[in-house]
C-alpha cells in the first residue's frame, strides 16, 4: 500500500500541473480572441452593449482608471495587464 502511494502522489502532481498548463493556454487564447474582437468592433465603429462596460468606461473617462480597472477585472476575470489595456481602449471610445 505504501509503495502505491509513492507512485500515486507524483502522478497526481504531474496530472494537476498538466491540467493547469492547459487551462492557462486556453485562457491566453481566449484573451487574444477577445482583443481581436475588440479591435474589429473598434474598426467598425461598433460597441458592445453592456451596462457594466458602460459604467466602467464612464469611470475611465472621468479619470478613475484604477476603479475602472478593478471593476473590469471583477466583471471579466481578466488579469491586471489585460484589464488595463481594455480600460484604456474603453476610455478612448466616444
Amino acid at each position: 500500500m505504501d509503495m502505491a502511494l509513492l507512485f500515486l502522489f507524483p502522478l497526481l502532481g504531474l496530472l494537476a500541473w498538466n491540467i493547469e498548463s492547459r487551462i492557462e493556454r486556453v485562457n491566453r487564447k481566449v484573451s487574444r480572441l477577445e482583443r481581436k474582437i475588440d479591435l474589429i468592433l473598434d474598426q467598425l465603429g461598433l460597441q458592445e452593449e453592456n451596462p457594466e462596460l458602460a459604467r466602467i468606461a464612464d469611470l475611465a473617462r472621468t479619470g478613475q482608471k484604477i476603479k475602472a480597472i478593478k471593476a473590469y477585472r471583477e466583471f471579466t476575470g481578466e488579469g491586471l495587464a489585460e484589464a488595463k489595456n481594455a480600460v484604456e481602449r474603453l476610455a478612448t471610445r466616444a
